[in-house]
Parts: C-alpha cells; sequence; structure tokens
C-alpha cells in the first residue's frame, strides 16, 4: 500500500490498552496500515486500522468481531499471523506480525517482470496460503500482489518468504451471505462471477492468483488497458485475456485459472502443486520483457451478459442495450487499489439479447385425436385421487399442527458472538453448533489473552432458550479444564444458570478452547440458536460487572482497574511501600489488596490469575531521578528530597498505572 492524504490517526497515539502507533506504514480503501510498539514488551507489530466511516457501521464492528476467532485460527507458514483484535470506541484494528521484506507490488515496480521460476513460486506460496483458508472456509477476497508480503527483501530463486496479509478484511466489509449489492475487490483481479453475480468464494481467490501470475510474468494485469476501473472490470467478464510469449504448459496452466468458468479452475492447492512442477521445469527461463497495455481485446463467445450495477427498472423491462443502460461513469484511471462501492448508480453495459423468432400459434397435432384427450383427462383423474388418498392414508407424515414432522426437528446450524475484551487483556468468542442427530447444541468458547497469562476460574452463563426458568444440562469436555455449577455461597456471584470453569490457563498472546455439549432441544433453527448464544454472552457480561457483588472471585472477569497507593509522604533512602489496590464494578477493594512492594511471603492468588505473578509487576520512576527501582522492578526507594513524586507501574495487561503525588523528604 502507498500513502495516500492525511493521516487519520497520530505518531504516539495509544491504541487500546497494550499498543501505541509508530508510524504510518501506508493507506488504502479499508483503512490505514501503522507500524506499533507493544508498550509492555517494546515489540513492533503492523496494525490495520479501519477506516472511520467503517468502524463507525456497528454492522461492520459486528462482523469483524465476530470473524476475530477465525483469523486468530489461520495459522501457516504463508500467512502473516493475526495477534489482536482492538475495539476502543471509534477504533476498530487489527494487530499483525510486522512483515519487514515488501510486497510483490515492491518487487514489480523495482523489477517490472520476473522469471518465470520465481513468478511461478511466489504465486505457488500465495496459494499455499489460500488453501489453508479455504479449509477453514475463509476466502481472501482481495488477492493481488499489495496483499502478497515477503519476509525479506527479494532475491531470485528464493523460497519460502511469501506472508500473504488482509485475510478476512474484505470479507468483513462484505455481507457474510458472500453476495454483495456492490463492488468490492480491486478491478483488476477479480473473478468474472464476483463482478457478474456478486459471488466470491474459493475460485475467485484461485482467479485472483492467476491474475497476479499474468502480472508478475508481464508486467501488467491480463485487462489492463484504457478506460476506469470498470471498463477494466467488464473486461473480465467479456474478454479473452492475452497470450503471452511463455511455453506451453506454463500458457496452459495459467489460462486454466483465468477460465471464466469458476467450476473449471484447479482448487488452490491442486494449482500449487502444478506451479511448483512447472518452476522446476522452468529454472532457467529468462523473464519476459515489461508489455504494453492493448489497444483492444478478443472477445468472448457467451450469452449476453449481464453485469450487476445495471438499473432495476432497465433490467425489470426487458432486454437492455448499452444505449440504454448509458455509459459507464468516468471514476478516474483504473489502478491496484481495492474498491468498495455500491454499483446501483454504476451502471455498465449490457448486451442486447438476440432477438427470437416469432412464435407460431399453436396447432394440435395429428396424432392428437380426441380419444387420445379423453384418455389423458382419464389419467389426470386417477393421479388426483391418489394424490388426495396419499394425503388422507398417510396423516403420521404430518405434524398434530399440520406441518411436516422433519420441519419440526431441529437444523444444523451455526452461531458466533464474541465479548468485548476486558481491562485483564481476556477476551471471550463463542461458537455455538446444533446437532440434529443428538438434539443438542455443541458450545465451544475461546478465550484469549493479551500481554499476560490468565487463569481460571471463569464464569459462563447458559440460560434456558426462549427466556425459560429450566437451565440445561450441560457436560464440559476436556482434560485440562473442568466445570461445575456455580456456588453464590462460596462465590459471592448470585447468577442463574452459572457455571465455574476451573483450571483455565491461558498463556500470554494465544488463545485457549473449552467446549461443551447443551442439552437445548427447543433451539431448532439459526435465528434460535444465534438468539440463545447472544443471551449467554449478555448474562455472563452481566454476572461478572454486577456492581452489587463484592469478593475477589471471578477475578480475570471481574477486575475492571488497578490503583497504585503509597503513603503521602516518605523519608530520602529509604524503600518506599507501594501498595496495588483492585478495583472490583463494587469499587476499590482496600482490604483484600492485589500486591504489597517489598513484598513478604508468596502472592496473592489474584495477582497470579491476572497477571501471572510477581512477573507481571513492573514499577518505574515518575520522580526525575528521586526514585530508584530494582532490577526485577519490584522494589523502590526514595533516593532523594522532591516536593512532588509518582510511582508508575504495569499489572499484567493494566499499563501506563500511576500513584498520585506524594513527597520526600528528609530525617532531619
Amino acid at each position: 500500500m502507498t500513502d495516500q492524504g492525511r493521516a487519520q490517526y497520530g505518531r504516539g497515539e495509544p491504541l487500546g490498552a497494550s499498543y501505541r502507533l509508530v508510524d504510518l506504514l501506508g493507506t488504502g480503501a479499508t483503512g490505514e496500515v501503522w507500524r506499533a510498539e507493544h508498550t509492555a514488551t517494546g515489540e513492533h507489530v503492523a496494525a490495520k486500522l479501519l477506516r472511520a466511516e467503517l468502524a463507525a457501521d456497528p454492522a461492520i464492528v459486528e462482523r469483524f468481531v465476530r470473524e476475530r476467532t477465525v483469523l486468530l485460527g489461520l495459522q501457516h507458514p504463508s500467512i502473516v499471523r493475526v495477534r489482536d483484535l482492538v475495539v476502543e470506541g471509534d477504533r476498530l484494528a487489527i494487530v499483525m506480525d510486522l512483515v519487514a521484506g515488501g510486497s510483490a507490488r515492491d518487487v514489480l515496480v523495482t523489477a517490472g517482470t520476473l522469471p518465470p521460476r520465481d513468478a511461478l513460486t511466489i504465486t505457488a506460496e500465495t496459494l499455499d496460503a489460500l488453501a489453508a483458508a479455504h479449509a477453514q472456509d475463509v476466502t481472501h477476497r482481495d488477492v493481488k500482489p499489495d496483499n502478497v508480503l515477503l519476509a525479506t527483501p527479494f532475491t531470485t530463486g528464493a523460497t519460502g518468504d511469501v506472508r500473504v496479509s488482509d485475510f478476512g478484511i474484505a470479507s468483513v466489509v462484505a455481507d457474510r451471505q458472500r453476495t454483495t449489492t456492490g463492488l468490492l475487490g480491486t478491478p483488476q483481479y477479480m473473478a468474472p462471477e464476483s463482478i457478474s453475480q456478486g459471488r466470491s468464494g474459493p475460485a475467485a481467490d484461485v482467479y485472483g492468483a492467476g491474475v497476479m501470475l499474468y502480472e508478475l510474468l508481464a508486467g501488467r494485469t491480463p485487462f489492463a488497458g484504457p478506460g476506469t476501473d470498470f471498463a477494466v472490470a467488464y473486461r473480465h467478464v467479456t474478454s479473452d485475456p492475452p497470450r503471452l510469449d511463455v511455453p506451453e504448459p506454463l500458457w496452459s496452466a495459467l489460462a486454466t485459472m483465468l477460465a471464466k468458468d469458476p467450476s473449471a479452475r484447479p482448487a488452490a492447492a491442486d494449482a500449487a502443486a502444478t506451479l511448483r512442477r512447472l518452476a522446476r521445469q522452468l529454472a532457467d527461463a529468462p523473464a519476459l520483457a515489461p508489455s504494453a497495455d492493448p489497444d483492444s481485446f478478443t472477445e468472448v463467445e457467451r450469452p449476453a451478459t449481464v453485469v450487476r450495477g445495471v438499473r432495476q427498472d432497465a433490467a425489470e423491462s426487458g432486454p437492455t442495450s448499452a444505449e440504454d443502460a448509458g455509459p459507464a461513469p468516468e471514476l478516474g484511471p483504473a489502478g491496484s487499489q481495492t474498491v468498495i462501492r455500491p454499483l446501483a448508480r454504476q451502471p455498465l453495459p449490457v448486451e442486447r439479447e438476440p432477438e427470437a423468432p416469432p412464435r407460431r400459434r399453436w396447432q394440435r397435432p395429428d396424432w392428437l385425436t380426441n380419444r387420445m384427450l379423453g384418455v389423458g383427462a382419464l389419467g389426470v383423474v386417477l393421479v388426483a385421487a391418489l394424490v388426495v388418498g396419499g394425503v388422507v392414508w398417510l396423516p403420521g407424515a404430518l405434524g398434530g399442527d399440520g406441518t411436516p414432522s422433519d420441519a419440526r426437528t431441529a437444523q444444523a446450524a451455526s452461531a458466533y458472538q464474541q465479548d468485548r475484551p476486558l481491562p485483564t487483556g481476556l477476551s471471550t468468542t463463542r461458537k455455538a453448533t446444533i446437532d440434529p442427530e443428538r438434539g443438542t447444541v455443541e458450545l465451544a468458547i475461546t478465550y484469549a489473552a493479551q500481554s499476560a497469562t490468565l487463569r481460571g476460574p471463569l464464569l459462563e452463563v447458559l440460560p434456558g432458550a426462549d427466556g425459560r426458568a429450566d437451565c440445561p444440562a450441560a457436560t464440559w469436555t476436556g482434560d485440562e479444564v473442568s466445570g461445575a455449577r456455580n456456588q453464590p455461597s462460596l462465590t459471592g456471584v448470585d447468577a442463574r444458570c452459572a457455571w465455574a470453569l476451573s483450571d483455565v490457563v491461558v498463556p500470554a498472546g494465544e488463545d485457549l478452547t473449552v467446549q461443551a455439549t447443551v442439552q437445548l432441544a427447543d433451539v431448532l433453527d439459526q435465528a434460535g440458536l444465534q438468539e440463545w448464544l447472544d443471551a449467554a454472552g449478555a448474562a455472563t457480561t452481566a454476572a461478572v460487572t454486577d456492581d452489587t457483588v463484592t469478593g475477589t472471585a471471578y477475578p480475570v472477569q471481574r477486575l475492571q482497574g488497578v490503583e497504585v497507593r503509597t503513603p503521602d509522604r516518605t523519608v530520602s533512602q529509604t524503600t518506599l511501600p507501594v501498595t496495588l489496590v483492585p478495583v472490583w464494578p463494587s469499587g476499590a477493594d482496600e482490604l483484600n489488596p492485589l500486591y504489597r512492594s517489598p513484598s513478604t511471603g508468596r502472592p496473592s492468588e489474584m495477582l497470579t490469575d491476572v497477571a501471572g505473578g510477581e512477573s507481571g509487576v513492573r514499577f518505574a520512576d515518575g520522580c526525575s531521578g528521586a526514585l530508584a527501582v530494582s532490577s526485577d522492578g519490584l522494589v523502590v526507594t526514595a533516593l532523594s528530597v522532591a516536593p512532588s513524586c509518582t510511582v508508575r507501574a504495569t499489572v499484567g495487561n493494566f499499563t501506563n498505572l500511576e500513584s498520585s503525588p506524594f513527597g520526600i523528604t528528609t530525617r532531619d
């Protein structure tokens, strides 16, 4: 991506509780990419921030949050690893590994074209990433050289450097049904079915990889030429790609990836294997000279094509000519930027259907005599009688309310729900799937931690369906985590249908999935399942944020903050007492401190749960050298006289903590 216009965010701004923006790397149609720094470790990462107008759309935010678990689950050597999702006010950012070797676009800008071996290798490794994503039902939707990054600066013959980025970005912005009402993607790389029908599945990703391979070989995309981005998009549907001067096996593989019919394209894994074989065969083939854009394109032989975006009134009035539709609007030259644009006001030419010959008035054939008509009528009467009799004879096929009995059984369906990240750094994603054969709901809860290892117990509320009083039975599976009913007399949390999950350990920067089988026979369809799962998430959130609850149970979910307490005054050359006070929904709890410095004995169980123990605590001088901090960051000593000092602290995911001002005096 390249810088475009003024950045919406500024250097040094915080991003969530754990990151700080360092410098702008690039901008695109969906947002800005920044180099960000993890405030606790100093590690640099890449953060893609959605544009403000997109982040302000609740539907887009909801889809982004629901996709988080899917994106985190895309683990493959050729995929840029997604680390975290930050949702903060009007900001929505996806945090990824920082890949420092540039992009395939940068390589094209420098080299113009690549030798077949390198072009095939880069595309094959891109297809490896796509195949891994397709296996998890994730499509990229915007495959292009800009989104293919390299781990190290490009050198000819290198392998294993490809890192595909931006998985899920386009899918999140688009409709979850994978059918859009507008053009989403980059016109230079969009598959014909994406343009003409709004469909974008795995085959469309393979097509995008084929366009990229063509560009790496020729220095231009197959349908680049005069006109706007919509003119280019139209050529994907109506024109054949110009032939390149490459060996026939290579052109055959490339043409197959660029087939107009999605079913004629190979799967990503098969295409990758083919390209690797060709890379070995063409190891010594030289790069082509960069190709100029052609003045015209060969039209494919096809029936009339309708492109999404033609006026609805024109479409309903019958066959439409190019003159009827009007010219495509001038939207600027086509480029490599992703386009997210509704098409309802952007008509494209539509070919006129060939006129059909006039219909002749129907005439009765010679063989259809009056006798034959009589026999046919008798047959119709007999068939009708059998149908009516079947309804009378087979009452068991209908339920008591007259609906088919099959419609009264549960349907296979899935639902997703995610809570907002908690102050401790815990993120919770829930996925529920109906098992029609068993009449149960299979629940998978994924917990993710940010900068500190988090430990249980954790609370989960599994309400009855439709708000019923009866709490469903649940069987928790797995060797590491056990589930039991929450006991209000012990925890102080009095929530109906609540479960306590023990022995939960979520390592820093990783996630853990807990599974349960829930007896919910009344949840029969997708809508009911989603309603129940949303209710489960809302009930759990309400339970852990209840400000009437006192006590220290479930600190990973209930802890809202940490206060750094010191005496109002201390003496120089002495150790400074520091107390970390937990803040619950009900307020600060001075009677049950999280930590005291200097410490005596073992750290509190709460500190172990939310920060991994003393290893998660660090103090820092906030007094310009008047304080000294031990090498382990746990003991603070007052050095010199100062009228007003503060102590800074980090406790697990709680960063930038600071005490109230205090003074340092001498013993005299």
